[in-house]
Formats: structure tokens, sequence, C-alpha cells
């Protein structure tokens, strides 16, 4: 029967329970006694206010329950420690040092929810479902996994295969404690991990609704060139994205800063310095453009919602977009060394898509502004520089930078209209969350 799973609490930051442990025993310089690996253990039991405890003793249940032999727990755990703490130094099995954890972490078999907080919402994948799929990332894994652990220099033999005791352990145990155990032999020897098998991993990810960086966090990814044709992110990206970034409450950076941080906010999905890529091909496309100045500081003013105002600051806009330029070449000499800019083609097809999509919400426009009452930005006005974008500049840019706009004035919306956008949305290849964004505007009739 499927075991019903809940999401870990949102409290935690990376991994948690028995894979935390063995990850805190890896980390170590030297080998560690029985005392500190007891001190390791209860550090992962404090976490989240002592909800690790909880975690680490479902944990334990699950294998001591089992009826895996000593040597199959043996080798995962001194594979995933990568020998720092070896029980039998110590007089015990494995299974005997488990044993003495589970007396000071006792906790109920999992599907109980005790570790979870009440408003936590179930995992969208069931215990079978998920054996399967991880049992698949071992044997893709085990060819690297094996020759990366033959040229480890670990002190001593293990006493079985690795692949082979992680599978077991999935069978025979835990499916969600086997997929944590390989992400950790995985981090613990490098082992190289190419970009399809990542995506699938991260998949697990968020079905399993863990904390963001249990999967990605020291995983040696085998990442594909700089692509700004790919559309790997979730949500916004390039010019329109760096706009959100200036609205609310930035000021605790300077503008410059600002820049940097949203170059350097790759999405886990994405080749490191993709966000810098994409944002510095929109970027010189608006400055080589012959749009003229007024028209991209309108653009600036409106889809930041004022946030920064360049105008009252006297910032050239151009000047502007030299200075994002400059912050993005920082960015991609630092993580992409040999990216040469290349800029993709443009999307011709979509002009008059986007075109219709500017006019059919232009009418609405009339009576709104970006920020009304102080130097405000026309609605029209905005929607008239789009335009431009979009026949002048690019057509994609264009398209993001109205779906800005539409969120900066809130304005609501038909389902009919969010279900073009949508459409829209997916000819351009966007993320799954990059037009969703819109739903709120969604009028409840």
């Amino acid at each position: 029967m499927a075991r019903l799973r809940r999401r870990p609490s949102g409290l935690y930051e990376g991994d948690f329970g028995l894979s935390a442990v063995t990850e805190r025993l890896s980390a170590s310089a030297e080998r560690v006694d029985e005392a500190g690996a007891r001190g390791l253990a209860a550090a992962v039991a404090d976490d989240c206010e002592g909800e690790g405890a909880v975690e680490l003793g479902v944990d334990l249940l699950c294998l001591l329950d089992s009826t895996l032999p000593e040597e199959v727990i043996r080798t995962a755990w001194l594979a995933a420690t990568r020998h720092r703490f070896d029980p039998a130094d110590w007089g015990m099995t494995v299974r005997g040092w488990l044993r003495r954890l589970a007396d000071l972490y006792p906790a109920h078999p999992r599907g109980k929810a005790h570790s979870y907080k009440p408003e936590s919402s179930p995992s969208t994948i069931d215990e079978e479902e998920l054996c399967e799929s991880v049992i698949r990332e071992i044997r893709t894994s085990a060819p690297g996994l094996t020759h990366a652990m033959a040229h480890s220099g670990a002190d001593a033999p293990l006493p079985g295969s690795v692949p082979e005791a992680l599978e077991r352990i999935v069978r025979e145990s835990d499916g969600e404690l086997g997929f944590r155990l390989l992400l950790r032999v995985l981090k613990t020897y490098q082992v190289p991990v190419a970009k399809d098998q990542y995506d699938r991993l991260m998949v697990l990810d968020t079905r399993l609704r863990y904390p963001g960086p249990l999967v990605y966090d020291g995983l040696n990814v085998q990442w594909p060139q700089i692509d700004t044709t790919r559309r790997d992110a979730t949500g916004d990206f390039g010019f329109s994205e760096l706009t959100s970034w200036f609205t609310g409450h930035w000021h605790d950076h300077t503008a410059r800063e600002t820049v940097r941080q949203a170059a350097a906010n790759d999405d886990t999905a994405q080749t490191p310095g993709s966000s810098a890529a994409l944002l510095f091909q929109d970027t010189v496309r608006l400055l080589e453009s012959p749009l003229s100045t007024d028209t991209i500081t309108t653009l600036w003013l409106a889809a930041s919602d004022r946030g920064f105002s360049i105008d009252r600051a006297g910032i050239d806009a151009r000047a502007w977009l030299e200075t994002i330029t400059e912050v993005c070449r920082e960015r991609l000499r630092e993580v992409a060394p040999s990216y040469v800019p290349v800029m993709s083609p443009l999307r011709a097809d979509c002009t008059g898509p986007v075109l219709r999509a500017i006019h059919d919400v232009t009418p609405l426009l009339v009576d709104r502004a970006v920020s009304p009452g102080w130097h405000e930005i026309p609605g029209p006005a905005a929607a008239e520089a789009m335009e431009q974008v979009v026949t002048r500049v690019d057509p994609d840019l264009g398209y993001r930078l109205l779906l800005r706009l539409l969120q900066v004035l809130a304005l609501p919306l038909t389902e009919q209209q969010y279900a073009r956008y949508r459409t829209l949305g997916e000819q351009l290849g966007y993320g799954e969350f990059h037009v969703s964004e819109l739903e709120l505007l969604v009028r409840q009739v």
C-alpha cells in the first residue's frame, strides 16, 4: 500500500534526517569517534526547534524495521559518510549504532504526520511510483558512481556494491530515504550528473515538496553551454524580470547591486550565467535600437512601477542600460568566462499576436496610470512604448513587458484574456509560472 507523504516542515533549508547526519559526517576532515558522531546526530535532531529529531527517528525506524542485512546497510552507510565514522571501530554493527540513535530519537512510522505541520500538503507521488523513479536514477548513476568511488582514495573497500545497496534500501525500506542517500553519495563523490538526469531529480524534488536546495546544492551537474534560446526558467527573465526587482523595498542595496543580484538569480534549471546572458541580450537590443531615449525611459518607469525613477535622479536611460550591460559582463566573466554573447533569432511570427494583445488592453488603460499622483505615466503611453518594442526591437521582450505592465496596474482580466495570454506564453516557450502570475487578476464572476 502506498504511504501518504507530507512535505517536511517549511523551516528546513536543506537536507534532514539520517541523510543529513551522513552529510555532516562526510564533511569532516578527519575520522570521527563515537562521541563526535553522536554530537553531529544531535545537531541534526535540534534542527527546526526539534523537528529534526522526528525526521531522524522516522528514517531510523524505516531501516531498523526492514529485513535488510547488515552488509547492505553498512555499505550504504560507509559510502554516504565517506568512511568518516565506522561503528565497527567502536565494537558495533551499523544496525547497533542506528539502534542507539533510535533510542535517543524515537519516531512513528512515516505517514503518521508527526513530523509535519498540520497545514502541510501531501506530496504528489506515491510510494510505488517514487521507488521506481529513484531506482531508475540509481541505475543511471551506477557507472559514474562506481568509477568515482574507485578513484576516491578510500582507506578500505566497501562490503558490497553501493548502487545495489541503495536499490535494496529503496525497495525494502523507504523510497524517500533511498533518494536522499543517493543524492548524498552523488555529492560526496562528485559524480557527474547530466542535465537530463538533473531535471528528473528536480521533478522528484518538486513532487516530494522538499526544501529548495536539498537536491541541487553540491550536485556536480554537467551544465550545457549557455543558450539564450532555451526557456528553462519557470518565471520571468531578462529585462522584464529585472524591472520587478526595482518594485517594493529594494533600497537596502544600490541600484547597481540590485542589478547584480538579478543577473546572478539563475533558476535552478538554468546553466549558471543564463540570467545574465538573457538580461544582457534584452538590454543590448534596447540599447542599440532606434527607440528614443524618452521611450526607453517610459518603458523602464512603467515596468518597474517607478521603483527606480531614473528621470528624477537625472540618469539618462541609455546610460542606465550601459550600467546593466556592464554588470552582466561582470557576472558572465565570473561564472562563464568562455561564453561569447550571441543574439538569438527574433520571433517575428509572434509580432501580430503580441500587437493584438496590446491593442486588446489599450482601451482599458485610458483611465489608468503608473504611479498615479506622482509624476505618473499614463497607461496608454506605456502601452504605446511597448508597441514600439514589439515592432522595432523584439516582440518577445515586448510581450514580457506587457505582462509586467498588467501586473503593475493590477488590471482586471477576463478568463478569455488570461487564456489567450497563456496560449501565447506557451507559444513563446515561457515557464509554467511566468504567465500564471496574472491569474490573480482574473475577475471572479
